[in-house]
């Protein structure tokens, strides 16, 4: 699977061999002497790749990095390649979403496994993020009363129910209802609580979140 490995390290040296085994392996690459320069030169979250660091680097070290990241929003997946491991910092890194954690040197075959896991995993974020942006869309396209009855036919009203709460006709409700499943594009009840779950407008139990 191609994509652009990130490489994170303050060894030279090394940044030059992985390069150009990454490379040979089918990667585009872009290398950073310190978390700093990846900063100051943001990866394109939209752009598949991952993040290939070090733990210990100038300035702001990996897992520090990774924090930071987590904070600006990044989803690109982080591999820590690393002579100095310890138990602590990998616990630490595996909690905090790292894709894998690995020491020098290592195997290609393990080193390209973990890559093609990260990069995978992104790929699969980017998909869920890119359908949740239309339904939003989609979402964003009802009328403010067919938003409405979307909000209560989800939490389970029925058509008198909503009738009443919105102080209209259930011959009304009805018609919204229809406008509402053809914008949304479901054929049933469970397609459009289950767009409203993924939403964030229910919790997994089916109640309204807030």
């Amino acid at each position: 699977m191609p994509g652009l490995v990130h490489v994170v390290d303050d060894d030279a040296s090394f940044r030059t061999a992985i390069e150009r085994r990454l490379k040979l392996a089918g990667y585009e690459v872009v290398t950073y002497a310190s978390a700093q320069e990846l900063l100051d030169r943001l990866p394109d979250p939209d752009r598949l790749g991952c993040v290939l660091l070090d733990v210990q680097i100038p300035g702001l070290s990996g897992p520090e990095l990774q924090t930071r990241l987590i904070e600006l929003g990044s989803t690109l997946p982080i591999v820590f390649l690393t002579g100095h491991a310890d138990t602590a910092t990998t616990v630490r890194a595996i909690k905090a979403g790292a894709e894998d954690f690995l020491t020098k040197p290592v195997p290609s075959e393990q080193l390209i496994d973990a890559i093609e896991r990260a990069i995978a995993r992104h790929e699969a974020a980017r998909s869920q993020r890119s359908r949740r942006e239309s339904l939003r869309a989609l979402v964003a396209a009802l009328t403010p009363r067919e938003r409405q009855v979307f909000d209560l036919i989800v939490r389970g009203k029925i058509n008198k129910q909503v009738a009443y709460e919105l102080g209209t006709t259930e011959r009304t409700v009805k018609a919204h209802r229809h406008q509402v499943m053809e914008k949304m594009q479901v054929r049933s009840l469970a397609e459009l609580v289950a767009i409203a779950e993924r939403l964030g407008v229910l919790d997994p139990k089916g109640g309204p979140r807030g």
